[in-house]
């Protein structure tokens, strides 16, 4: 199954958002325009829904894909990263000319040849 992790750059950014707004959580929707990157948001500030999925966490921040969009990366690993531009509306990375990517990678299938 999948994991999340991050890079040093995406960590730092955390780490400011963090330090401005405490503890955090990220939610990857997979839906279209600000909904298919993922969104920071205040810990108390999102409701997680019965089929969102946590997939890990990043520096002790919870990471949940909503249900229907881990169906179809349950195989990949994301790693979330930062790139120059404005987050989403609502997430705490817009305004700080970074915002959060994710970009990701299938996970390595099991060999079955030997069985």
């Amino acid at each position: 199954m999948g994991s999340v992790s991050a890079t040093p750059a995406a960590r730092e950014l955390l780490r400011e958002i963090v330090a401005d707004h405490g503890p955090v959580l990220f939610h990857q929707s997979g839906g279209c325009c600000d909904g298919s990157s993922p969104m920071c948001y205040p810990a108390n500030g999102f409701l997680i829904g019965d089929a969102d999925v946590k997939l890990g966490e990043i520096d002790g921040m919870p990471f949940y894909i909503g249900g229907a969009q881990y169906e179809r990366w349950k195989h990949t690993d994301l790693v979330l990263d930062v790139v120059a531009g404005r987050g989403g509306m609502f997430s705490l990375d817009n305004g700080r000319e970074r915002r959060f990517l994710i970009r990701s990678t299938l996970c390595e299938a099991p060999d079955t040849a030997d069985r």
